[in-house]
């Protein structure tokens, strides 16, 4: 049985001092946490196949990481699109688009924003890039310098969740999660989870 290894990793955090939704907006991030990104760094596997999606976050994130990666761009691994509403707070966007909100927070993963995309079809798009991905690079590890929504959706599609479950997922900023996909003869297949949101320096249990 081969085992194609995912390596997921959300990026650094973002200043944002007002709260702002972003998602397919591009802010830069603050990749200054040096022991942050070497304890990390040092649990990568290499040679790997690296990957980012195309927000500026994420491939800085990755020179943090790798100073000498080249990294394939997917954009099916980008952040949700929060539509209009992207640039604003959630108190602002109550109070401008009152009735928009509403329905949105009835079933926020299935619910888009206004011009935006739901988390369902996030995870959609995600489910196809790692199974595309697994396939072409099969047999190798896979860094992905991606995001909280991605990664949330790639850990959805490894353990069988619906959206709303996968939203309560906690998928903290320079988190590592852990997917491997085991491949068949047949062509079947089948995921397991190393871990989920390993933060820097801590062993399984937290510490």
């Amino acid at each position: 049985m081969s085992v194609t290894r995912w390596w997921l990793i959300r990026h650094a955090p973002v200043p944002n001092p007002t709260g702002a939704i972003f998602g397919a907006s591009d802010p830069v991030a603050d990749t200054s946490d040096w022991a942050a990104a070497s304890a990390l760094a040092a649990t990568l596997p290499d040679p790997a196949v690296w990957l980012t999606s195309p927000l500026r976050r994420s491939r800085q994130t990755a020179r943090a990481l790798h100073p000498g990666a080249d990294p394939l761009v997917e954009a099916a691994l980008a952040e949700q699109n929060f539509g209009a509403w992207e640039g604003l707070s959630h108190d602002i966007v109550a109070a401008r688009h009152p009735d928009a909100a509403a329905r949105f927070w009835e079933d926020p993963a299935a619910n888009a924003p206004p011009e935006g995309e739901s988390f369902a079809a996030v995870m959609a798009r995600t489910a196809e890039a790692l199974i595309r991905l697994t396939a072409t690079h099969a047999e190798q590890n896979l860094i992905a310098v991606i995001h909280g929504g991605s990664i949330r959706a790639a850990a959805a599609l490894a353990l069988d969740l619906t959206p709303t479950a996968a939203l309560r997922l906690r998928v903290d900023h320079w988190s590592l999660t852990r997917l491997d996909h085991h491949a068949t003869a047949d062509g079947s297949g089948s995921w397991s989870v190393g871990c989920v949101n390993r933060l820097p320096g801590r062993d399984a249990a937290g510490r």
